[in-house]
């Protein structure tokens, strides 16, 4: 038994041995003959890195807030009697809104005044008979007193018919109402917003190592995404004296010109303060930085081979980035097609198409 197994397991040893040495021959032909072919170079797009003047900057997102503010309310409670402004109108100060019913208060007026014109005349008739003795100092004392009270009555009674004619403050953009004629107010209730918007004011925080950078007078860019082909220019108007303590940071206030009021209060907007100073940087588009958590990189082109640098970036402007480190002027950087390449491929320029590179690009250059 033992004498017919050993000659079949010989035989199946030398078959699997066959079939494993003919493999191992075909893969070391196939790799063999991978390493003998030539790769073909990846066609991309290259642009030289340039060193241009990069002016120093200090980013920060801000809350656009109006040059003027309220909710227009009344002091006074009545009913509505007639609304004289339109939602969304402009107006001038001292421009008319809301009249309350003043009916009672009118119908008060003539009999007050008729009172206080009496207390005036018994003043003077008093008067001229002190003057003659003819009279006690008392009865002066009483005149002038009841002068004096009817006159008090009747100012406060002619505030209060003011008080029922509601009046824009200044000048300004107004909201949308939220009375109705009819409606009873009572004190202290919401008419309409009232803005003015031309300029505005733009609120942010800078941290407290820049509070030696900044100053009232300099000029800020404003961008916001409503409108993204737009840069607002303003100036910094305020800068607070106290530094919060929570975020050891520092609030400024910049006025921004708003003669189309494109801007609206409660927008948020990201703020550029200009520097005095400007620093040469070195500057790619921004579609040549390849971005991973161990390190950003870019492929420079040496000699038709793609090899990995890795930079520090800086600061970006619109389709540009700058360089702060690794990579020398006029070095050819691969700005498109980086998702093809290793350290090492053969590269192929063709500019043909090149990605957009401007610091302050246009919706169809986005």
């Amino acid at each position: 038994m033992k004498t017919r197994i050993l000659p079949t397991l010989i035989i199946a040893v030398v078959v699997f041995g066959a079939i494993f040495g003919y493999k191992y021959l075909a893969i070391r032909r196939g790799m063999a003959a991978q390493a003998g072919q030539v790769r073909p170079p990846t066609t991309v797009s290259a642009a030289p890195a340039q060193e241009e003047t990069w002016p120093n900057t200090l980013n920060a997102v801000g809350s656009i807030a109006s040059f003027r503010g309220i909710m227009v309310k009344n002091e006074i409670e009545g009913a509505v009697r007639h609304i004289a402004f339109t939602s969304g109108a402009y107006v001038e100060a001292g421009a008319p809104l809301v009249d309350l019913d003043d009916s009672i208060e009118a119908a008060s007026l003539p009999g007050l005044e008729a009172q206080a014109k009496l207390a005036a005349t018994n003043l003077a008739r008093a008067r001229e008979l002190r003057a003659a003795d003819t009279n006690a100092l008392a009865d002066l004392d009483a005149a002038e007193a009841v002068a004096a009270s009817t006159q008090s009555a009747l100012a406060t009674l002619r505030a209060t018919l003011a008080k029922k004619h509601i009046v824009a403050p200044f000048a300004g953009r107004l909201g949308i109402a939220r009375i109705y004629p009819g409606q009873f107010l009572g004190k202290a209730e919401s008419i309409v917003q009232l803005e003015t918007l031309d300029p505005v004011y733009v609120d942010f925080s800078l941290p407290q190592q820049s509070i030696a950078q900044v100053a009232v007078g300099q000029t800020v860019h404003v961008r916001v995404d409503a409108y993204p082909d737009r840069v607002f220019a303003g100036t910094i108007a305020a800068i607070s004296p106290r530094v919060d303590d929570s975020t050891r940071s520092l609030s400024l206030r910049a006025a921004v010109p708003n003669a189309d009021e494109a801007l609206h209060p409660g927008m948020f907007g990201r703020v550029e303060v200009v520097l005095p100073g400007t620093a040469h940087s070195i500057v790619l588009p921004t579609s040549s930085v390849v971005y991973n958590p161990y390190g950003n990189f870019v492929y420079v082109v040496e000699e038709g081979v793609a090899k990995q640098r890795f930079v520090q970036t800086g600061p970006q402007r619109g389709n540009v980035i700058a360089i702060l480190s690794g990579l020398k002027p006029g070095e050819q950087v691969v700005t498109s097609g980086q998702i093809k390449l290793r350290n090492g491929s053969p590269v192929r320029v063709d500019n043909t198409v090149e990605p957009s590179a401007n610091p302050a690009p246009t919706p169809s250059e986005g």
